[in-house]
């Protein structure tokens, strides 16, 4: 049971209350939430911070499961393995086995067996790369890395540095096609953000003068993938919960369903942010879908 933690009436900066829907235009008829079989959850902001739990996020995941809905994680954390996603949500008491989906997926979801691929990220990207069939290069583990590559794939991780930069150039400018599993330019901590993956694949923009083709949130490939986990339940029947507007509320309308804010990480505020619903975190989230 959620226990009612009485800040609903605090106001959000675009007039309404928090807790109460917010319209956009053209949604209207997608105000009832009564009708959420599917919940997508982003981790990073929304469950944990640097895999800490958010208060009452454990809690209202359970609850929303016993409520008979179904709760999918969607995050673009493409740096840790699918079983290391699956083994951290388990160690705060939530089984996520069959229902994580990550960027470093989305990113796969676009190469093809047999590729050459100069992975520039961290081992989850590099496991996904070498799910779908293809060779995974990578350029802080072989340095100078030669090609001809069929692709380069930029993700976050530690290891990013200037000859990483070179090698991920002299690929692009042979003919390599340039992939971001997200554009996320900060990852929220418990300290404060830390640069993201965005922040690295805009540095590989800026040194090739190529645009990435971008397959995590809000982009098609991961809403691709989503589609595909929740056979049998229509968009209309989806809430999205994010911290990021511009990505986790994207990611909603590229979807077609409903956007929930919370206010549990990188995002303070309300103000001016299209969103079906604004709390401050899942807990209240949950009341909120799981309200009489």
């Amino acid at each position: 049971m959620l226990v009612d933690a009485g800040v609903e009436n605090r106001k959000a900066g675009n007039g309404s209350k928090r807790g109460t829907p917010v319209m956009v235009a053209g949604l209207e008829a997608m105000t009832n939430f009564d009708s959420t079989s599917v919940v997508l959850c982003d981790l990073d902001g929304v469950i944990w911070l640097a895999h800490q739990p958010i208060e009452g996020s454990v809690e209202a995941v359970s609850a929303l499961r016993e409520a008979g809905k179904r709760v999918l994680f969607v995050t673009n954390n493409s740096f840790s393995t699918y079983d290391q996603q699956v083994a951290a949500l388990s160690s705060i008491g939530i089984d996520a086995d069959g229902d994580v989906v990550t960027s470093a997926m989305a990113a796969a979801s676009v190469m093809q067996a047999g590729w050459r691929v100069l992975v520039c990220g961290g081992e989850g990207l590099i496991e996904e790369v070498e799910k779908v069939g293809a060779e995974a290069v990578v350029p802080y583990r072989s340095r100078g890395a030669s090609g001809p590559f069929d692709a380069v794939v930029v993700g976050f991780h530690r290891e990013f540095d200037f000859e990483v930069l070179s090698d991920a150039l002299t690929a692009v400018r042979h003919g390599a096609m340039l992939i971001g599993s997200n554009a996320d330019p900060n990852y929220p901590t418990p300290n404060g953000p830390i640069p993201g993956g965005g922040s690295i694949l805009a540095a590989v923009e800026k040194a090739t003068g190529q645009s990435a083709l971008v397959t995590g949130k809000p982009h098609q490939p991961m809403a691709q993938l989503v589609h595909r986990m929740c056979e049998g339940h229509g968009p209309q029947n989806m809430v999205m919960v994010g911290d990021l507007p511009e990505t986790d509320g994207a990611f909603a309308r590229t979807i077609g369903c409903r956007y929930a804010l919370v206010l549990s990480g990188m995002t303070q505020s309300a103000d001016g942010i299209d969103a079906e619903i604004v709390e401050p975190s899942l807990h209240h989230v949950a009341q909120r879908l799981l309200s009489p």
